[in-house]
């Protein structure tokens, strides 16, 4: 059973990821309502644009990191059976990031911070905000440390000895946000906050676009690994099953790791800044990186197909219904895997040159993204709590049934939702827009794909509800029936792992392999800004 601390640790970090959710998941819906321009009364540009810039930074950034940094405690604990490396650094960082998501929230409520979670200037937030979130990170880096200063001490008192898997992918995702955050703190630190305090009357845009592009792709795997690791270590046990390679699952957040660094100028593809060389490099490590979650799909799969033949399906399908549909992991992991297949087939779409240029600024993007986060992501993140939720709170779920319904209602919502943008996108509806509204034929063939589009809405802020719900009432339960929870249980390899290639239970060779990437891919696209004469922006609304 997981020491009273580190719970409290634990369910503290959950409780802001999920307050979080609750309030974006609220503003997410009104977002849809104001696109669909059902109500007139509804549409305003400025609170439009407020709403969507908090709930960007409210999901993409509040939600994961705390989500993450908690999920990692315990991990690290209860994988590794050794207590938390320095629980008052843990703490320090607990309430350095909160505080600085209090700090982001005044300017981004008040319609003072309106550029959505990239911040992309010369579109100008109050400096407030942009403080808020570098607090924020630089909290998460305690994180870092902590996990970091766990895997190495394990590992000296364990030579030779495979690190669990779990913690082994727990270190990678805490090393990519050490490597991947440098870009936007730099970004933030040496141009927005001295840009938004007044000392300096311009930015460069694309010095700044360069240094966020440097995060913005890697951070989609910082969120995702949290979720693999579900898929590995949850989803086979809760089948019955065992997992199929353990050696499979540690080459995977390997070149997680390795390859979804160097990757982000498919983002930039329409920027002039860049050359065509860089964009090609960039585009084809981009494909390369889909290699570890086809790993991670086959993996996964052959597990559940072990753990369905086990208990009696037969022929080329029949192990799927004999799995356990009505256990949450077994379902999330199943219906995450169907909206990670098609979200990476529209990824596959952005990374190529040609149809990213025919897709570009539309709603297939927010389509795309939002399957892959929201959809692949957060079901996993909603199953993983309702897991830990009896160990970090000592008491049962409040239903058995009720995450069951939540998690379809998930997942159908997100498919009706997406499915209508990324048509939209095909049919030319611009995203970043605050109402579509136009005085056009041509336009008139969106009408039904935006009341798809608020039906989905509707579907997912049902969801989310639920899901609050859920912990909050089995949170609440009376004191008088506590349940002492169980150690938590991470599934076994198939054939038992004693020994592995070091390559392959350590990160020092991985890292210089990081360095020399990071210095081919972005070392002169960095560079060139302060080699060639470059004009700034003037900054331009909140």
């Amino acid at each position: 059973m997981l020491a009273i601390e580190i719970r409290k640790l634990a369910l503290s970090h959950f409780a802001v990821a999920f307050g979080a959710f609750a309030l974006a998941a609220v503003m997410g819906f009104y977002q849809v309502l104001e696109r669909s321009d059902l109500i007139p009364a509804l549409q305003s540009p400025g609170v439009y644009f407020a709403s969507v810039s908090t709930h960007g930074v409210l999901m993409a950034y509040v939600l994961t990191t705390f989500f993450i940094m908690g999920f990692g405690y315990v991990t690290a604990v209860s994988s590794l059976k050794m207590p938390l490396w320095n629980l008052k650094w843990a703490w320090i960082g607990f309430w350095i990031s909160t505080v600085g998501t209090g700090l982001a929230a005044i300017p981004l409520l008040l319609g003072r911070a309106s550029v959505l979670y990239t911040f992309y200037p010369p579109v100008q937030a109050h400096a407030l905000f942009y403080i808020g979130a570098t607090l924020l990170v630089v909290g998460s880096w305690f994180w870092c440390v902590i996990m970091i200063a766990m895997h190495r001490q394990w590992k000296a008192a364990h030579p030779g000895e495979p690190v669990p898997l779990p913690m082994f992918a727990t270190t990678a995702n805490a090393i990519l946000w050490l490597w991947t955050s440098a870009g936007v703190a730099a970004e933030v630190l040496f141009q927005l906050v001295p840009w938004s305090l007044g000392l300096k009357d311009t930015v460069d845009a694309g010095l700044a676009r360069t240094l966020f592009a440097w995060t913005l792709h890697p951070i989609v795997y910082f969120w995702l690994i949290p979720a693999y690791i579900a898929l590995y270590s949850f989803v086979p046990k809760a089948a019955g099953g065992k997992l199929f390679s353990h050696e499979l699952g540690r080459a995977a957040f390997v070149m997680l790791l390795v390859l979804s660094l160097p990757i982000g100028f498919h983002h930039l593809y329409m920027d002039p800044e860049q050359s065509a060389g860089f964009k090609l490099s960039h585009g084809a490590l981009t494909f390369l990186v889909a290699v570890p979650t086809l790993l991670t799909a086959f993996t996964v799969t052959a597990s559940l197909e072990m753990a369905g033949r086990s208990k009696g399906g037969t022929g080329l399908f029949g192990w799927i219904g004999a799995l356990p549909w009505r256990n949450s992991m077994v379902l999330a992991g199943i219906l995450a895997a169907a909206m990670l297949v098609l979200g990476g087939f529209g990824g596959l779409v952005n990374a190529s040159y040609a149809m990213n240029a025919m897709v570009h600024n539309t709603a297939w993007v927010a389509g795309h993204f939002h399957l892959i986060f929201g959809g692949t992501t957060i079901i996993m993140y909603m199953a993983t709590a309702y897991y830990l939720w009896p160990h970090v709170t000592g008491k049962p779920l409040v239903s058995s049934t009720l995450p069951l319904v939540q998690l379809w209602s998930w997942f159908w919502g997100f498919v009706i939702l997406t499915t209508a943008w990324h048509i939209l996108g095909l049919l030319g509806q611009p995203r970043r827009i605050s109402t579509v509204t136009y005085n056009s034929p041509l336009t008139f063939a969106w009408d039904p794909y935006i009341l798809t589009m608020v039906v989905g809405g509707t579907v997912l802020t049902f969801s989310a509800v639920l899901f609050v719900y859920i912990l909050a009432k089995s949170y609440r339960q009376p004191e008088t029936a506590p349940i002492q929870a169980d150690e938590i249980e991470y599934a076994e390899s198939l054939d038992p792992v004693t020994r592995v290639h070091p390559l392959l239970n350590g990160f020092r060779v991985w890292n210089i392999a990081i360095a020399v990437l990071m210095l081919v891919n972005f070392g002169y696209p960095i560079a060139q800004f302060f080699l060639i004469k470059t004009f700034g922006s003037v900054a331009w609304g909140y």
